[in-house]
């Protein structure tokens, strides 16, 4: 049994999203963000760094999304969201989680606040969307070359998190979707009726 607390379109969805994919019984706690509902001392209890998501694993407390993005691949492996241990693929599988999770992730948080980074937050700003479309360029000639999915023919657990990523560019002069092999790999992932499920439960309307 999992309990996931969450709040609607934030680095909680990816986890949402994989434990509806994999049928996981699961009940959810959102948090309203604008209430600093994560800053509560019941929280924090939970997770110190005050932010979502957390999930509770048979009661125990697990943070950092990626991580448990890794997590649940693992733990549902009837799925094959993550590749043989110890396999090269399972590397590649890795390599892009950490990639996602290293560069993009810490990109868009500079994005939406600049005025968290050193120097002029115009500047931040600036170079954070650089930082992030050099990313989807990256992505781009490597779904062009070995895709349609970040590991070929098939998903993986990755690709929920690209996604995620994705979706969160939507209100950027120039979304993740202005790059073809990026849009058409949303729109698969967006056809899985997880998906349609994930949204009616966070109660999402945009980038459907």
């Amino acid at each position: 049994m999992y309990t996931l607390y969450y709040a609607p379109g934030a680095a909680s969805m990816v986890v949402h999203w994989l434990l509806i994919e994999f049928g996981a019984k699961h009940e959810l706690r959102r948090l309203d963000l604008d209430a600093k509902d994560q800053k509560r001392p019941e929280y924090l209890a939970l997770n110190p760094r005050g932010v979502v998501p957390t999930l509770l694993v048979h009661g125990e407390p697990l943070t950092e999304s990626a991580a448990l993005v890794m997590h649940l691949a693992d733990a549902h492996p009837s799925f094959g969201m993550a590749p043989e241990p110890g396999s090269v693929e399972r590397g590649r599988y890795y390599q892009w989680i950490l990639f996602l999770a290293n560069t993009v992730m810490p990109a868009f948080r500079t994005w939406w606040y600049p005025h968290e980074a050193p120097g002029e937050p115009e500047a931040a700003k600036a170079d954070a969307e650089r930082r992030i479309h050099e990313a989807w360029d990256l992505l781009e000639a490597h779904l062009a070359k070995r895709g349609p999915y970040l590991l070929g023919p098939s998903v993986c657990a990755a690709d929920f998190l690209l996604c995620m990523l994705m979706r969160w560019s939507r209100k950027m002069a120039r979304p993740a979707t202005e790059w073809p092999q990026l849009a058409a790999h949303a729109q698969r992932m967006k056809a899985r009726p997880s998906f349609r499920t994930l949204y009616e439960r966070e109660g999402l309307t945009e980038w459907l």
